[in-house]
């Protein structure tokens, strides 16, 4: 019981941070941030993958490519461990490198999911599992115990994500 208490207080913090990952991403820690600026005679008014490749060489990006593409006047271009943005027409912009948070970041990897309904109910979920572990050690038999009442919420538990994978 105190090994699954460990590792449900594990899958519940590091499904709180995975959940908000726009706002701050354990897998993409910042550890160095740089000015940069695009020397090549390119044509940068509409970026193409030709054009990234260019980029990378040039900054000595040796990462895997993930994606790339322009908001306003900035394009930007993001690998596995790195990200550049730079304006148009300038040419100027910033590199940053980034490396997986320590430990946060591998506990992380275990669970990964973008749909707004299973965020919603993971944040519920992580919550919850938090409350239970906690009180799963104190929680008293008799008239509420998991053989006369706690296994119709067990098996509601295990119905609706069953409902999830099945409806969406």
């Amino acid at each position: 019981g105190y090994f699954f208490a460990g590792l449900i207080i594990t899958f519940s913090i590091s499904g709180l941070f995975l959940n908000h990952r726009e706002k701050w991403h354990p897998l993409r820690y910042e550890y160095n941030s740089m000015p940069v600026e695009i020397a090549s005679k390119m044509d940068t008014s509409a970026i193409s993958e030709t054009n990234v490749v260019s980029i990378a060489n040039e900054l000595k990006i040796k990462d895997k490519l993930r994606r790339f593409g322009t908001e306003g006047d900035m394009i930007w271009i993001s690998f596995e461990n790195t990200d550049v943005e730079f304006n148009k027409s300038t040419k100027k912009g910033i590199l940053k490198q980034s490396i997986i948070t320590p430990i946060l970041g591998q506990m992380t990897k275990l669970h990964i999911d973008t749909n707004k309904f299973w965020i919603i109910y993971s944040d519920i979920f992580a919550i919850a599992l938090l409350v239970i572990a906690i009180t799963a050690m104190l929680f008293p038999n008799g008239k509420y115990s998991f053989k006369r009442y706690g296994w119709k919420l067990a098996l509601a538990g295990i119905v609706l994500p069953l409902v999830f994978l099945l409806v969406f």
